[in-house]
């Protein structure tokens, strides 16, 4: 069976802060780099079968992405629809700010200027449903917004528990396409 991987961007200072990052271009922290280094090491050791690396073209997204890529060989190339959820007028603000966690849970919610989960679902699906028609293998990164909706596109999530859904700097998540 095919495999789909998945892996969030190493940390970035806005992590550290708490902050929702969105579209906001920030840059990794030096442990962000020591996580893109490890997770690129680990996958060569483990020797796992990926054909090319896709990317957000966001830089903390497109640098853990070129570390992987200098470690393990493999080709890398952005993709424009792995760029992260706009959060409007969120960006830069707590990430458990009461307002946020409320409006994070309404799908249709464009946060005054940013973009719905909806129109973000639809763009994700369809990047996926493009990747299904070949035979390559692929690691996806991105980030913790895209995270979701691929986990949803994989599995039935509740609201809440889609809202609630994130994974850590360079976890890598395994899928069966």
């Amino acid at each position: 069976m095919k495999k789909l991987y998945f892996t969030r961007h190493g940390q970035t200072v806005w992590n550290v802060e708490n902050k929702i990052c969105g579209v906001t271009d920030i840059e990794l922290t030096e442990l962000g780099k020591q996580q893109a280094v490890t997770l690129g090491k680990m996958i060569a050791e483990k020797n796992l079968h990926i054909d090319e690396i896709i990317c957000s073209p966001l830089i903390r997204a497109r640098d853990t992405a070129k570390y992987i890529a200098e470690i393990t060989g493999l080709p890398l190339r952005e993709e424009e629809r792995l760029r992260e959820q706009c959060f409007g007028k969120y960006e830069g603000t707590a990430r458990n700010g009461e307002e946020f966690l409320r409006d994070k849970g309404n799908f249709i919610h464009s946060y005054d200027g940013g973009e719905t989960m909806l129109k973000l679902a639809q763009r994700i699906y369809n990047l996926i449903d493009d990747l299904k028609k070949d035979d390559k293998v692929y690691l996806l990164v991105a980030h913790n917004g895209i995270s979701r909706v691929i986990q949803s596109y994989f599995y039935d999530m509740e609201n809440e528990e889609y809202a609630q859904f994130g994974i850590g700097n360079c976890e890598i998540l395994e899928y069966d396409i």
